[in-house]
């Protein structure tokens, strides 16, 4: 009996040293978004991505987050071979133990996406929607570039849809504190009933995923896209934009979101080039 109670000690022990699990321990990651290799120099060559991006590669290798997530536009040209070997070669700086995600943008599967740019993005970068689990993370992500401009590949838009949905449904049984959707654009900028605008999602469907967004209590939502940070609400949902890696449109330039999850709530900073994040903390 004695040996059992000292195992099971152990085995507590072990599960609340895991990062994520004990929910005393805040839980870091890094948001970037728009590396855009080739943005500044209108794709004549992409010297100045390429040194925002190493020096934000070297960062996120200097905290050690839990994961590091990359919120679309990795190139500026769609489907350029030059762009996303650049990008390829410089992400693969990253630490190979902080699990590294990306995300489909406007800019990596072209405006309006067609079958053929999906298979290609698929084909050279990976899955386009997808969820993983990291620590207290349900973590959804989306092609918002399919939601935004579906004309040409309306099947592939309902059937992202159908799959929310069952993630969503999925999430409910996954016993994580939150359920936090990342994409590449977001639904709206300061709130749910603006027109349409340049960065947003246009109305007729922002409105269903807004509605899946309230119905499953999903509160936080976390996109690229505008070149600027800002973040806006819908009731309980926070619809955060993060500014970019590469030319910034914003007065906070290019830079990082530092995001710190607890079991009560998730709080972030975006922290320009020039402020970096001494450490794993937000002041």
């Amino acid at each position: 009996m004695k040996f059992r109670n000292a195992a099971f000690v152990s085995f507590l022990i072990v599960i609340f040293a895991i990062p994520g699990l004990c929910q005393d321990q805040p839980f870091y990651f890094v948001m970037i978004a728009d590396p855009q290799l080739g943005m500044y120099a209108a794709d004549k060559n992409f010297i100045r991505e390429t040194a925002n991006f190493e020096f934000v590669i070297a960062t996120i290798n200097r905290l050690k987050p839990e994961f590091v997530i990359i919120l679309g536009d990795l190139v500026n040209k769609p489907g350029d071979p030059e762009q996303l070997a650049e990008f390829k070669r410089i992400a693969g700086k990253i630490d190979s133990s902080i699990p590294t995600y990306y995300l489909a943008g406007n800019h990596d599967v072209d405006h309006t996406p067609t079958p053929e740019t999906l298979a290609a993005y698929r084909r050279n970068v990976g899955r386009d929607y997808y969820s993983f689990r990291a620590g207290p993370i349900y973590g959804i992500v989306l092609n918002s570039t399919v939601i935004h401009s579906p004309k040409n590949v309306e099947a592939e838009y309902q059937e992202q849809l159908s799959w929310f949905k069952a993630e969503l449904e999925k999430s409910k049984g996954s016993g994580a504190p939150h359920v936090v959707v990342f994409q590449h654009h977001p639904y709206f900028i300061e709130n749910a009933q603006e027109p349409e605008q340049f960065g947003n999602i246009p109305p007729e469907r922002r409105k269903p995923f807004l509605d899946l967004l309230h119905q499953y209590n999903v509160k936080y939502v976390f996109a690229g896209h505008v070149h600027k940070s800002s973040v806006g609400r819908d009731g309980d949902l926070v619809m955060t934009v993060t500014g970019p890696v590469s030319m910034p449109f914003g007065e906070e330039g290019s830079g990082i979101r530092l995001v710190e999850v607890t079991r009560e709530g998730i709080r972030h900073r975006f922290f320009s080039f020039s402020r970096m994040p001494d450490g794993l903390t937000i002041k």
